[in-house]
């Protein structure tokens, strides 16, 4: 898994975040200030990006957090095989499989999906030309 290290401090809302080992989309900070004892804290809440599973850390400010380098793209729909899509990038031709996202809808062969991908898992986020 591709990831960088940026300071807890510098994170943002909607940014990413590994909390546990696992993918998140930041969607609280809520930061404290240093007290007599101690260095100024961040309470991260966080949803999973592939899972939706709520998760919550406290760091220190000065820490560093590991932020997945989550890569974004286009692709093409091959085939719709129950619960899974069969996609191809529009850029690299790379072929891979994602599972049918429940919140995006009408998705058949042919159309073109906008997607999120970490190392082998993909998540479909929507369908281009269906606003």
């Amino acid at each position: 898994m591709e990831k960088k290290f940026v300071k807890v401090g510098q994170l943002k809302e909607g940014g990413y975040l590994l909390i546990e080992g696992i993918a998140c989309q930041i969607k609280s900070i809520e930061k404290s200030k240093p007290g007599k004892h101690g260095a100024a804290k961040a309470r991260i809440t966080a949803v999973g990006l592939f899972n939706n599973q709520k998760k919550t850390a406290l760091m220190g400010t000065t820490d560093e957090g590991e932020v997945p380098i989550v890569l974004r793209g286009n692709a093409q729909v091959n085939a719709v095989m129950g619960d899974l899509l069969n996609l191809m990038d529009m850029e690299s031709f790379e072929i891979f499989d994602a599972s049918k996202p429940k919140d995006v809808t009408g998705i058949k062969q042919g159309d073109e999906v906008e997607y999120m991908k970490l190392d082998d898992q993909v998540r479909v986020l929507r369908r281009k030309g269906a606003e």
